[in-house]
């Protein structure tokens, strides 16, 4: 499977996994210019912004490496885009999560809750 399948099927998982946690699903794959959330969810006023990593052969070396501050920095800056265009949100936590699918040793679907912050 090309990789991009493989991250569609991932992020679908992670979809299920957080509306079984009741999540509210308001975006996938939301985009600007400089960076893309793979998932924006809503639960008990967070908006929760959601990075998904499908690592079949994966460790968390790997999950740091991939999560680099580099790529942190510019998750931050797209959320505070996504912020700024939905002031309904202006009264909410936010939180940033990973949520890592199909890595060797951990559940199929793994959760990380405030995975980092600002």
């Amino acid at each position: 499977m090309n990789t991009r399948i493989v991250g569609n099927d991932g992020e679908m998982r992670a979809c299920e996994h957080l509306v079984r946690n009741g999540y509210e699903i308001i975006e996938r794959n939301w985009r600007t210019r400089d960076g893309e959330i793979d998932i924006i969810a809503y639960k008990n006023q967070t908006v929760v912004f959601v990075e998904v990593k499908t690592l079949p052969n994966g460790t968390m070396d790997m999950i740091q490496k991939e999560l680099n501050h580099q790529k942190r920095q510019r998750i931050l800056k797209t959320s505070k885009c996504y912020l700024i265009n939905h002031r309904q949100y202006n009264d909410s936590y936010v939180r940033f999560d990973v949520i890592v699918i199909d890595m060797p040793g951990f559940e199929s679907v793994y959760h990380i809750e405030s995975a980092f912050s600002e």
